[in-house]
């Protein structure tokens, strides 16, 4: 089959289009249409890209025709045309009665913490699809709970100015590093062997497993070049972290350290307050409360977690400790550092927003 001439899409669009085709939040038919476009600036013909994207030819051309008339604002920013169907029935009062108790906790009656659409139509005697219209003209979504945690820390301020700051404008030649530990380990070994992945089947393992006993990483990641230190250790006490600041000490001789950790009591333990006193080349920086997020080795953590840890097989502290180890130094083989880039006055503004109450609606 010919190719197609290319949709012409500048450049600034097809970024957004690129954009909306990754995105997991967005409205699917957003995703469908920026897929189709991405498509056709490539010259794929409407029927390939039709094949690809699983529409129709017509729905191919129609969202061409969309761009090509009104651009991207033609996708998202525009209503569809106006469709037959039934009118809307359900008068502006009753949705207003249905947002007002979707809104509010189910009566004690019930025994329920939040409302689904057919508890909700059945205790209104409505049809369960009138609710589900009524919180999507809303946006209302009462089977989603998110948590958040508002910093009570009075020097709150302070410390996110000198943490951001030593992020974006560190001392010179002065190394920072930011150190926290990973704790609870755990060794897990399924009880049957792994099931690799397959064409057409993705790895399997057991929903069981053995505990083997845990271990506690504790990491120092270097800002400036994404290098990183570890050291396991059985516990977290204030013993082992002395011994781990010593370990990062004796790998940067004769150099000012400034370390940003956490408020974990081991960080301020007198023996460690007084190991500081003796070394006074090295400076600890605090993140504030409820804040360790600021803390750039968490991104580290994260990492390891996710690419050396949550699908491995260990079948014991060793195998688990060797693991991490292993994936440590290969990380520093190709280190690249996090770069960040809010400012602190940015993130203060947003930080304790504590909203009580929500009058859009």
């Amino acid at each position: 089959m010919p190719a197609a001439a290319p949709l012409p899409i500048t450049p600034d669009d097809q970024a957004e289009l690129r954009r909306w085709a990754r995105s997991s939040q967005l409205p699917a038919v957003l995703v469908q249409r920026a897929r189709i476009l991405l498509l056709a600036a490539d010259g794929v013909a409407n029927t390939q890209i039709a094949e690809r994207v699983g529409v129709s030819r017509p729905t191919v051309i129609a969202c061409r025709r969309r761009y090509g008339r009104r651009g991207l604002a033609g996708l998202a920013g525009l209503p569809d045309r106006p469709r037959p169907g039934r009118p809307q029935t359900v008068r502006r009062a009753r949705r207003a009665e249905i947002l007002s108790v979707t809104l509010n906790l189910p009566p004690p009656r019930l025994g329920i913490t939040h409302w689904s659409t057919r508890l909700l139509g059945r205790e209104l005697g409505v049809s369960h699809d009138t609710v589900a219209r009524v919180w999507r003209e809303y946006g209302v979504k009462p089977w989603r709970a998110e948590t958040f945690k508002f910093s009570t820390d009075p020097q709150l301020a302070a410390k996110v100015h000198d943490v951001v700051g030593l992020y974006l404008h560190p001392p010179e030649r002065a190394v920072v590093l930011c150190v926290d530990e990973k704790s609870q380990i755990q060794a897990l070994e399924r009880t049957q062997p792994v099931r690799p992945v397959w064409p057409g089947r993705p790895e399997q393992r057991t929903h069981d497993y053995v505990r083997h006993g845990t271990t506690t990483l504790f990491a120092a990641l270097e800002v400036a070049t994404g290098r990183v230190i570890d050291q396991c250790a059985p516990r977290h006490r204030h013993t082992e972290f002395l011994a781990f600041l010593t370990q990062v000490a004796h790998a940067y001789p004769r150099r000012q350290l400034h370390v940003l950790c956490d408020n974990y009591a081991t960080h301020k333990h007198p023996t460690v307050r007084a190991w500081l006193a003796k070394h006074p080349r090295i400076q600890l920086h605090f993140t504030p409360t409820s804040a360790s997020w600021l803390n750039l080795v968490e991104v580290c953590f994260s990492i390891v977690e996710r690419q050396a840890l949550r699908r491995g097989d260990f079948a014991s502290v060793t195998d688990l400790t060797t693991a991490i180890t292993r994936f440590c130094a290969a990380w520093n083989e190709h280190c690249q550092p996090f770069a960040w880039t809010k400012p602190a006055d940015e993130i203060l503004a947003k930080l304790n927003r504590q909203t009580t109450s929500a009058t859009e609606h």
